[in-house]
């Protein structure tokens, strides 16, 4: 699988996730040393407390990833539930840390890579709160109290999270909107449109599109649950769709 590149997002790994963390795990044994780069395109946790979370769960991943990222470059952009990764992580597992969005070239083509959720527009309440939890103000005041106490308060956004979703399914404002990518593909304009890659919608999809009669495609990789998965690898002929199972 040399010169490939391989994009994951929405792995949601946690305690109560072993079928993924195996998952996972066994997709590291794979790829270690036989692909370009990895990258991860958010919400690979759950939830992320601050980097002196030292679970055993967490001390666990930490190895994988630091053995990984030693045969292997790793690349991170920050979702919706790990917004507060930082150097301290990075520097324990060998990761490197992206802006969101990264423009990079991959053998002679133009990529625009993002979590996604900053497209999801409509969603006016979780943008204010996304504003919000970006604040290095607001991050430093939350992670200047004790840990137990952010276990809790991050347990009460996940549950929030998931009532909302239950309540609401996969509405409308939950997914991206055309406003937002048209504005993004905008900004990028060259000779051609770059390919779009983004994940945190958990509607995995490859869409064709057109901005100013250039065509671009943007791909939505599949979200992890249960015991399956997916991510998309890419090389010289462009982009790859894969499905995982246990």
């Amino acid at each position: 699988m040399n010169n490939t590149t391989i994009f994951i997002s929405d792995l949601h790994l946690s305690e109560q996730t072993q079928p993924l963390n195996q998952l996972f795990e066994r997709c590291l044994q794979q790829w270690q040393g036989n692909i370009d780069a990895l990258y991860i395109l958010g919400d690979f946790f759950d939830v992320w407390i601050g980097d002196d979370d030292d679970s055993d769960f967490i001390r666990h991943i930490k190895s994988k990833l630091k053995s990984f990222s030693s045969a292997t470059p790793v690349f991170f952009i920050h979702g919706n539930r790990d917004f507060l990764i930082g150097e301290k992580f990075a520097a324990e597992t060998g990761i490197q840390l992206l802006t969101s969005p990264q423009q990079i070239n991959l053998y002679e083509h133009e990529y625009i890579i993002m979590h996604g959720d900053e497209l999801c527009t409509d969603d006016i309440a979780y943008q204010q709160f996304r504003a919000q939890s970006r604040n290095p103000l607001w991050q430093m005041a939350v992670l200047s109290k004790p840990i137990e106490e952010r276990r809790l308060l991050a347990g009460q956004i996940r549950q929030m999270s998931e009532t909302r979703k239950n309540n609401e399914g996969k509405s409308e404002i939950s997914d991206v909107t055309e406003q937002a990518i048209n504005e993004l593909m905008s900004s990028h304009m060259q000779p051609t449109l770059p390919t779009l890659i983004h994940g945190h919608t958990h509607r995995p999809a490859v869409h064709e599109s057109q901005l100013n009669n250039q065509p671009f495609k943007r791909y939505v990789i599949q979200d992890w649950a249960d015991n399956y998965g997916g991510y998309l690898a890419v090389d010289t002929d462009g982009v790859h769709v894969h499905e995982l199972k246990l």
